[in-house]
């Protein structure tokens, strides 16, 4: 309450008045997209997908080519609407759907896995009222405002939009996505549509109506109530995010096209993004129609990186048991999409969840007629901090008291009038794969708060001028960069107060956990489907399930390699290797597979396989023959087929065995 009291008393002492005429302060829209990548429009690059509406936006804004976001949703959104870095306000991940946790409540779990070095804090999983959002301060300054789509920022009544600054909203809850992208737009806890199973203040309309066109037309009617104004628009779409609902109208036409870059190929990817275009240019009309576009500051941006991992084979979606209330999804997907990821990133590496470009560069826009340069382009750093104060000097009001702001206005990016005063952006992201990054300049620093299987450097650098792919981590070559750097990064964790890992009272270097994939710092191999112990003098391994096989991101050589195992099992069988190189998001399991025998003998045998890899390996799969309850190991080694020199080698007859 106290915030609200001295932002009332600064607002009246500046303006004398609470109320503005619209014809003298300009409207803001803010137009969010779910988890569009960089490269998912024709304004970025893409060849595939459709977007003349995001075309025609560009050709009216300045476009944004190194804008960032955080990588996933929730953090990015509050971000936006406190100005603020995630380490602040304390919104790390997207668990905003999730109950939440008592205000109380221990900002660290006691422990974790024993082969975690450390324990990472928790992620608020609300907004907290107490920060002032972007949303409050125009309301209090006399703006009428409202929320339409998809929030993620508190999953009970008190922190959701209404209690945030937002006169009119519709949203449902939980949201990580819709509960259906089809009217009725709720679902009953078996799966089925009933229209009455979701919270918020969201309503069904007619069966089959289509969320993004719903969304905008709540959107528009709140323009037709607030055009005498002004008004602040946060329309947040759901697309293009799963349960990835499509018109299969659109999804036909797409599954006949092909990318000449050879790298976009989802036809439902491509059928939503038509439909967020659709809605983009219905927005532009309507702020036309009402003759308003002049008076508009008007924002397109995404939340993340595009999404390149789900619903691909071996994932959590493509999985589901056909019991499941998603299956029907899946075999959607299956029917128009086969194997293939919601988008490609590339030229950036990964996507959504990571913090490799691909994760974090997101498309953002700006347009303001006659304030902003019709089709100019500006490679300055920003990110979502910066919204909040970009939107404040536009409408010309102070921030409010007692509340940070991480961010700094781009209003003279955006009218070419100077140049922004920060030396650095930063991203605190401690979940998935931990880390931190900074980005000066050309220069993106990665810290890692300890070695991961498939990203064992914890310190990477690049140059995202020469190498925006990272593809050539430089950081043993530019020693005094990386220093200046860190440096960098440990004045951002004491200034925004990041809640920084803790050495983890579980951890056990030699400890390695079964069944899924995860550290194992003792010789960085990921077991999965099998259970390891080191004996004297060999690796011992028990087959626990399907497909197992030993991960490693330590193999990384020239191709073509050789792989050697010396081994030995009482029942024979057959194993594969599967790699992929850096620039490639996912493994082919078939195209870069090779097979080796193992004979079922009790004296150790040595198997020599080549394998045919094009490029340098990045990540390899020892897949282990399935057939074969247990086997031990003596040695394993990869070497160049070419220079027989040694890339990597385990020489088990040297471990002492696990306590």
């Amino acid at each position: 309450m106290k915030y609200r009291l001295l932002l009332s008393c600064l607002l009246a002492s500046l303006l004398g008045s609470a109320t503005f005429a619209a014809e003298d302060h300009p409207n803001v829209i803010l137009f969010l997209v779910d988890d569009m990548g960089w490269m998912d429009s024709t304004v970025y690059g893409s060849e595939y997908y459709e977007t003349p509406n995001m075309e025609r936006f560009a050709e009216q804004s300045m476009k944004f080519t190194d804008a960032y976001a955080v990588p996933l949703c929730s953090p990015t959104r509050a971000s936006i609407l406190t100005g603020q870095y995630s380490s602040r306000h304390g919104v790390t991940s997207a668990s905003g759907h999730q109950a939440p946790a008592a205000e109380d409540a221990p900002k660290y779990p006691a422990g974790a896995s024993p082969r975690s070095q450390f324990v990472y804090a928790k992620s608020k999983n609300y907004l907290d009222p107490s920060f002032i959002t972007i949303a409050e301060v125009l309301k209090e300054a006399g703006y009428r405002t409202g929320h339409f789509g998809k929030w993620h920022l508190g999953l009970i009544e008190k922190y959701r939009p209404a209690h945030h600054g937002f006169d009119v909203t519709w949203q449902c809850a939980p949201d990580p996505g819709p509960p259906s992208y089809f009217s009725p737009y709720g679902v009953s806890p078996d799966g089925r549509p009933t229209g009455q199973h979701h919270v918020g203040n969201i309503t069904d309309g007619p069966d089959g109506e289509y969320i993004t066109d719903r969304v905008t037309d709540e959107a528009i009617a709140f323009m037709e109530e607030s055009k005498d104004g002004p008004f602040f628009l946060n329309l947040w779409h759901y697309g293009v995010h799963g349960p990835w609902g499509h018109k299969e109208e659109y999804t036909k036409e797409f599954a006949k096209k092909t990318d000449p870059r050879g790298e976009q190929r989802n036809p439902i990817m491509a059928s939503m993004l038509k439909s967020v275009d659709e809605s983009l240019g219905r927005i532009m009309a309507k702020v036309e129609e009402l003759g308003l576009a002049d008076n508009t500051l008007f924002i397109f941006y995404s939340d993340n990186g595009g999404n390149f991992h789900s619903n691909t084979p071996g994932s959590r979606q493509m999985s589901v048991p056909p019991t499941h209330p998603k299956y029907q999804n899946v075999l959607d997907w299956k029917k128009w999409a086969g194997p293939e990821p919601p988008t490609n990133n590339a030229p950036l590496r990964e996507g959504k969840g990571r913090i490799y470009e691909g994760g974090q560069r997101v498309p953002l826009m700006v347009r303001w007629p006659g304030k902003i340069e019709a089709a100019s382009e500006n490679h300055d750093v920003v990110g979502p901090i910066d919204l909040y104060p970009t939107i404040l000097e536009a409408v010309d009001l102070e921030k409010p008291a007692d509340h940070i702001v991480d961010g700094e206005s781009i209003m003279p990016l955006l009218k070419q009038e100077g140049e922004l005063e920060r030396d650095a952006l930063f991203t605190w992201f401690p979940h998935l794969i931990p880390a931190a990054s900074v980005r000066q300049g050309d220069w993106k620093l990665i810290r890692r708060f300890e070695p991961h299987p498939d990203y064992p450097d914890t310190v990477e650098l690049y140059n995202l001028k020469k190498d925006i792919g990272e593809t050539n981590n430089v950081a043993e070559q530019h020693p005094e960069k990386v220093e200046q750097l860190q440096a960098l990064i440990d004045e951002f964790v004491e200034e925004t107060g990041a809640l920084y890992p803790k050495p983890n009272p579980n951890y056990q270097p030699n400890a390695v956990v079964n069944n899924r994939p995860g550290r194992d710092p003792t010789f960085g191999l990921v077991p999965r489907s099998s259970e390891l112990k080191v004996a004297d003098g060999m690796l011992e391994v028990a087959i626990t399930g399907r497909n197992p096989f030993l991960g490693t991101a330590q193999a990384k050589g020239q191709g073509p390699m050789k792989f050697t195992i010396k081994a030995r099992s009482q029942k024979g069988g057959t194993g594969k290797l599967v790699w992929k190189t850096a620039e490639q998001e996912t493994f082919d399991l078939e195209g870069q597979a090779v097979s080796y025998e193992l004979a079922a003998k009790d004296d150790w045998q040595e198997v020599t396989v080549l394998m045919p890899v094009e490029g340098k390996a990045q990540t390899v799969r020892i897949y282990l023959p399935e057939q074969v309850p247990s086997l031990e190991i003596a040695s394993m080694e990869f070497t160049s087929a070419q220079s027989g020199k040694s890339i990597k080698i385990w020489d088990f007859t040297k471990a002492k065995a696990s306590k």
